[in-house]
This record gives C-alpha cells, sequence and structure tokens, in this order.
C-alpha cells in the first residue's frame, strides 16, 4: 500500500471549487461557543461540497485564527452567511424553498438513515449549542428533526462530529443513490 501524495488527490483549487455544482444542503449553526467546531463543520462543508454555512446567535465567525486552526482555508471555499437572529436565517431560506431539518433528539425525529432514504432536495440541517442543542425558536422553523442512532451509554456527539456523521449521510444520499434529487 502507497500512501498517495497531495498532486495525486484531485484537489481543486479556489476557483475550480466555487464552479462547482454544490450539494443542495445549507449548515445552520446556532449559538456554537466554540470556535474549533466551526472550523470543522466549514472543512467538512468543504470536503462534501456543501451549499453552504449559515452561523447565527453567538456562534464565532471567520476570520478568527482558532477557526482557521480547524478550518484549514475552508472559510475562503465554503460560501457562508451570519444572521444575529436564527429565526431570520430560516425564514430566508424556507422562502427560497429550503426544508428545515433540526439535527435534534425530540418526539418523531427520524433515525439518520430514514432521513437522507427519504429526503431530496434542498435541505437545511440545524445544529445547536453544545449543551442545551437546537432552541426552541429555531424548532419552531422545522418541518422536521434527524436524531443520529446511538447504542452507548452517552447520548450526544460533539457537534462537529454530529456535523461529519450527518453530512456525510446526506452526501452518501445525494451522490450514490438513484433518488432524484432536482
Amino acid at each position: 500500500m502507497r500512501k498517495l501524495g497531495m498532486d495525486e488527490l484531485g484537489r481543486l483549487s479556489v476557483n475550480e471549487f466555487r464552479q462547482s455544482e454544490k450539494m443542495p444542503v445549507v449548515v445552520v449553526l446556532d449559538n456554537i461557543r466554540s470556535m474549533h467546531n466551526v472550523g470543522s463543520v466549514f472543512r467538512t462543508a468543504d470536503a462534501f461540497l456543501i451549499q453552504g454555512v449559515y452561523l447565527c446567535g453567538y456562534t464565532p465567525q471567520p476570520p478568527h485564527r482558532d477557526i482557521h486552526k480547524t478550518a484549514l482555508g475552508a472559510t475562503e471555499t465554503v460560501d457562508w452567511k451570519y444572521f444575529q437572529d436564527i429565526r431570520e436565517a430560516l425564514q430566508e431560506l424556507k422562502q427560497e424553498g429550503y426544508k428545515i431539518f433540526a439535527v435534534e433528539q425530540v418526539e418523531k425525529s427520524l433515525p439518520l438513515q430514514e432521513f437522507t432514504a427519504q429526503h431530496a432536495g434542498k435541505t437545511v440541517v440545524v445544529f445547536g449549542n453544545e449543551v442545551s442543542g437546537v432552541g426552541e425558536e429555531a424548532l419552531a422553523f422545522c418541518d422536521g428533526s434527524v436524531e443520529i442512532p446511538q447504542w452507548g451509554m452517552k447520548h450526544s456527539l460533539n457537534i462537529s462530529i454530529a456535523a461529519g456523521i450527518v453530512l456525510w449521510e446526506l452526501a452518501r444520499s445525494y451522490r450514490f443513490t438513484d433518488i432524484n434529487h432536482t
């Protein structure tokens, strides 16, 4: 086995990335405390060609060295917007035809594997605060909720891990299934 060199990975330039067709998914981060979590989500959004990231409330915004430390330049490639009030962000996305889903443990939440098999089209996934989760004001705008199945003693994941899992499942669904995603 031979490790691939950087020139063999087929990395896009910033310009090529910007011109690439994006997966019609927007990640909304509401009241995230950790700059490292924000940077990690940007990096994951870049990896899967996500449409954009909306930062809301007191979620840290680029440019900041602690975000850059984990984003590794993804704040320069992934489109992002900031909203003080998450309701404004979600209202804008609804008007643009997105279906909005909280990533949260609530009544009637869909297990992730069922969510990705059923939902196509323009999708928003909302991630909330590391301690309190997605707030009630955001839940009021949501068309539903998705939950990552967990079987251990702990029933929570770090936001950057949860975002990676959810975005991978969405990317897998959009890119590798026969579901029509228009």
